[in-house]
């Protein structure tokens, strides 16, 4: 296999990444192509952000379509396919407004803001506590690294942004505390993808649910990983029967396009008002037009429903080689999220699965993290079983 190991003297790239030794030149579906020309299975789908797979046509129709027209405006203008987006995205959800971005971190800075100026401004509390959880992640911008529950993650940037309580994930003794408090807001991802792909108990996420509307919590989801059919249906929160107060997303909402976004119910958005936030290029005319080309081919066709019966055959084969191969302890996730616990270290197993021409990511030390497109065929999902296979062998 040909490498590309650009020695970090000769690259004007600040080294913020640990990057492996390919350099990727084109993509289609769920396949990958290097600067040599080697084909590659995508099972990451650039951290669950390629959900049609790479290069669907229908969003590249319409983005080309926009090329044409207008790139950029001010919000301080209308933007007509931001409008659609917000309304298919309102009309698809719990939600009633919703506030663009650019990115998963953006939004949850925003859901932060939203929570805490709703508080002050509406409730007339003092209080911005936010509860969030050990091994969450929520992004790398001070208020969203201060929100995660990972100090690997907070390691240098010390002082953190004050208000921030870390509970046990899947812990009723967290419940307790929750209640206790006069916290303005809880902030929850429904699958801990970064801190191991570890699904919420959907008992402790009712009850948690319950909690925080008897004692006006908001309860804010981080749906950046999870949503945009990932787990099955267009937001995980569906599937836990629950309905919160503000979510956010980005990832998969534009094929690869930066974009992001919270959704609010009216109550919560109350918060905000003209000139209490705002984005340059949140939702601009090319953001959009990637959005809601992507929210469109999701509704419209039969994907979830195949990526459900994708997700039931994918756990099958991965159960049979948890029974073959003793280095895999545990199975986990939900719909196309999947764990893989392993005995020793998972990024030998990514590196392996590299020469063997697959991608895969890990979740922390001792997980394999697997983000097929929602758009695989069972053809692909037997191949990366079989190259999974060769590669466990060897562990």
């Amino acid at each position: 296999m040909a490498t590309h190991n650009t020695a970090e003297q000769e690259s004007a790239i600040m080294q913020t990444y640990s990057r492996f030794p390919i350099s990727l030149a084109k993509g289609k579906g769920s396949h990958v192509w290097d600067t040599d020309g080697n084909q590659y299975l995508d099972f990451t789908s650039g951290i669950a952000v390629c959900n049609l797979g790479h290069v669907p046509d229908s969003v590249k129709n319409a983005i080309e379509i926009q090329l044409n027209e207008l790139w950029h405006c001010s919000n301080l203008y209308h933007i007509p396919g931001q409008e659609q987006l917000a309304k298919i995205l309102v009309e698809n959800s719990f939600g009633d407004y919703v506030f663009f971005c650019n990115s998963g971190t953006e939004a949850n800075e925003a859901a932060i803001k939203l929570a805490r100026r709703y508080a002050r401004k509406v409730k007339g509390s003092d209080s911005g506590e936010i509860f969030t959880f050990r091994q969450s992640f929520h992004g790398r911008t001070m208020a969203a690294l201060s929100a995660t529950g990972q100090e690997k993650i907070q390691d240098g940037f010390s002082p953190l942004l004050p208000g921030f309580s870390y509970l046990g994930f899947n812990d009723m003794a967290a419940l307790e505390e929750i209640k206790a408090s006069s916290a303005c807001a809880v902030l929850l991802e429904l699958v801990q993808g970064e801190g191991g792909v570890i699904p919420a108990d959907p008992l402790w996420v009712k009850e948690l649910e319950h909690i925080c509307k008897e004692k006006g919590i908001l309860l804010m989801i981080d749906e950046v990983q999870t949503g945009m059919g990932r787990t099955g249906t267009l937001f995980a929160y569906e599937q836990y029967g629950i309905v919160p107060d503000i979510i956010s997303i980005a990832k998969g909402l534009g094929s690869g396009f930066p974009i992001g976004a919270i959704i609010a119910g009216s109550e919560a958005a109350k918060g905000f008002e003209p000139g209490s936030h705002g984005s340059t290029f949140g939702g601009n005319p090319l953001a959009a037009t990637a959005g809601l080309a992507t929210v469109k081919t999701l509704l419209e066709g039969s994907i979830m429903t195949e990526a459900g019966q994708l997700a039931s055959y994918l756990d099958e084969g991965l159960s049979a080689l948890k029974e073959k191969h003793t280095c895999v302890k545990e199975i986990r996730g939900l719909g196309l999220l999947k764990g893989i616990k392993v005995e020793g270290n998972a990024l030998d197993i990514v590196k392996e699965a590299l020469q063997q021409r697959l991608l895969i990511l890990s979740a922390g030390p001792e997980v394999v993290r697997i983000l097929p497109p929602l758009t695989a065929t069972k053809e692909e999902v037997d191949n990366f079983l079989s190259i999974l296979d060769n590669v466990l062998a060897k562990f």
